[in-house]
């Protein structure tokens, strides 16, 4: 495993482009896997958009049980437990596929496969599995996780639920309350989360919902979103759970729900791709059809502009997100080989890769909202009504930006465990940190350098970028230390650079990629969408560092920073922003869909 880039390390080392996993990667099992994922979708649940908007709560558990009879719900289960155990990008891939049409059933299908039955995979004993994972893996019974409650949010360890020991030892009795849990309508399964005593951290449970246990709930939740996914409130009244429905050890509930969250993140980029594909194409065709003084609208500026921002942020997105579900495949992969447990592999492969976990879920979950919005631009008056399909994907869209952990969690996660991985010597950041410091000090190179090659000054950029970002994290370390996590509007400056920084730099390297396997001349599309994405970065790389450096340095230690900063977001030769998006909508609109 040495060799390879270990989480959070893509800031500190050059990455070859052979080296990263990219969509155009499939192999034939994976796409046929694609394109029956894609039937059922196109078969079941686009044609019936209406009534998952209309809250029809059981056509959701219907669509659900289909899902299970084709296998989908078991795409991540081992083969043991009845499931298909596919790797960790093909499980990807299923997730992206199937999420793009509703958000009421990528919900129900998120919570299922993942919170819902996940922990159970990676965190139970074989009894437990054996027992559970088979039913859930086929649809037979459905899963649910009660996590959050009316104190206890972000602050997940805050939660008030109790279990008390049984006089006999033979059961626990839960008693508490837990809100906006998905699925809770017709769950079979619950994950619980709840305090023994006055342990430090919560425990995790396994509680089967019968009837007459001191289970009830609230009525269904009537949400702006993802209205046909049910949401409820769970309370529990002395509930009684067997003791050997303990999930993992006691006290040991806070690790499971935030390694839950961790995959949860990277499969919510992924359930966000297929939406940006969906509402593109129905933009690209709306565009197209429409005609306004003559002309159909996708020939105006203002429109193409839109069309050509909206694909690079999905082609970004898609980028990224395959290449860090391949790293986390190949590091389970490698400790299995070492003789880890399929649970032990997969924990630490998916714990390794956090920080880009947490990356994706806030890029991705954005940039879908920012395109559903841009579609509903398009579509003008048509796009506010429910007639067209652009008002329920904005809607579905913007829980994204809340779950597994709000994007403001998940920023200034991305920045602490950077640091953490730096302390703990997993990521060599003092070193790189040093020679910027020693660059500032020095003259500048004023050689004009071979930009030749594809690619090579944009390459030069990103690593002009993460030296700004080690510039700002290693001034702001420096300046308060351990109090740094008091300074949250630093942090998420600090995150929104290195969200750049990863982004574009996947965009670059797939490209980089797949024209040494094309050629360039069959890509230009693909080239102009890496190209604008990495201009867009560098605006936003300058001003987040300038705020940053403005909130921590003073005199001259302040001027030395800001002339750095703009020494590490100037080109040598700016693109022409406008001649890229013109290359990339007339593709869009001669193929009259997203086509990357």
């Amino acid at each position: 495993m040495s060799d390879k880039t270990r989480g959070g390390q893509f800031l500190v080392k050059e990455t070859k482009c052979e080296a990263i996993f990219t969509p155009e990667d499939f192999s034939e099992e994976q796409l046929m896997m694609r394109d029956s994922v894609k039937e059922f979708v196109d078969k079941e649940i686009w044609p019936n958009k209406s009534r998952f908007e209309k809250k029809d709560y059981a056509f959701t558990e219907e669509s659900m049980r289909k899902a299970g009879e084709l296998g989908l719900l078991g795409v991540a289960v081992p083969e043991a437990y009845g499931g298909l155990g596919m790797g960790f990008v093909s499980t990807m891939l299923v997730c992206d596929y199937i999420s793009g049409a509703t958000g009421s059933f990528s919900t129900a299908f998120g919570a299922h496969t993942g919170i819902g039955t996940m922990p159970i995979t990676l965190y139970g004993t074989e009894a437990q599995k054996q027992k559970y994972v088979p039913k859930l893996a086929s649809g037979e019974w459905f899963g649910a996780y009660c996590l959050t409650e009316p104190g206890a949010g972000s602050d997940a360890n805050s939660g008030k639920t109790k279990a008390v020991l049984s006089e006999d030892g033979t059961h626990y009795k839960i008693t508490g309350q837990k809100m906006w849990i998905s699925n809770a309508g017709f769950c079979s399964v619950f994950i619980v989360f709840a305090r023994i005593a006055d342990d430090k951290n919560i425990t995790g449970f396994i509680l089967e919902n019968t009837a007459d246990n001191g289970i009830s709930m609230g009525e269904e939740e009537h949400k702006l979103g993802i209205r046909a996914s049910s949401t409820r409130q769970v309370f529990f009244n002395e509930t009684k759970i067997p003791v050997e429905n303990m999930l993992s050890e006691r006290g040991n509930g806070f690790k499971i729900a935030m390694n839950a969250l961790n995959v949860g993140r990277i499969k919510l980029a992924a359930a966000c791709l297929d939406a940006q594909r969906r509402v593109i194409s129905g933009s690209v065709q709306y565009a197209n059809e429409r005609i306004q003084f003559n002309t159909a609208i996708s020939q105006f500026g203002a429109i193409r502009y839109k069309l050509a921002e909206m694909a690079t942020s999905c082609y970004a997105g898609e980028s990224a997100s395959y290449r860090a579900a391949k790293d986390i495949e190949d590091r389970i992969i490698a400790r299995e080989a070492e003789g880890s447990t399929h649970q032990e592999a997969e924990l630490k492969g998916v714990e390794e890769y956090a920080i880009e976990c947490s990356i994706l879920k806030v890029a991705v979950s954005e940039d879908v909202q920012n395109c559903a919005d841009e579609g509903i631009q398009i579509f003008g008056g048509m796009g506010f009504s429910e007639d067209t399909p652009m008002e329920s994907a904005w809607r579905d869209a913007r829980i994204a930006r809340i779950y597994e952990g709000t994007n403001e969690i998940n920023r200034m996660l991305s920045v602490g465990m950077l640091i953490k991985k730096a302390m703990k010597g997993h990521v060599d950041l003092l070193g790189p940190a040093s020679k910027v410091q020693e660059e500032l000090m020095g003259i500048p190179s004023f050689e004009t350098p071979d930009y030749s090659e594809l690619f090579a000054e944009e390459k030069e950029m990103v690593g002009k970028l993460k030296k700004a970002f080690l510039m700002v994290a290693g001034g702001a370390v420096q300046k308060y230390g351990p109090d740094l996590d008091g300074h949250q509007q630093l942090l998420m400056a600090a995150s929104d650079i290195l969200i750049e920084i990863y982004m574009a730099e996947s965009t670059i390297l797939r490209t980089e990629k797949l024209a040494k396997k094309e050629g360039e001349a069959k890509i230009q599309e693909q080239i102009a969408m890496a190209k604008l994405y990495l201009y867009k970065a560098v605006d936003i790389v300058t001003q987040k560092g300038k705020e940053s450096i403005i909130s921590f340095a003073e005199g001259d230690e302040q001027r030395m920073m800001l002339m750095g900063l703009r020494r590490f977001t100037k080109y040598t030769n700016m693109p022409n922003i406008v001649g890229l998006r013109e290359i990339i909508t007339s593709k869009l609109v001669a193929e009259n869909e997203y086509c990357f």
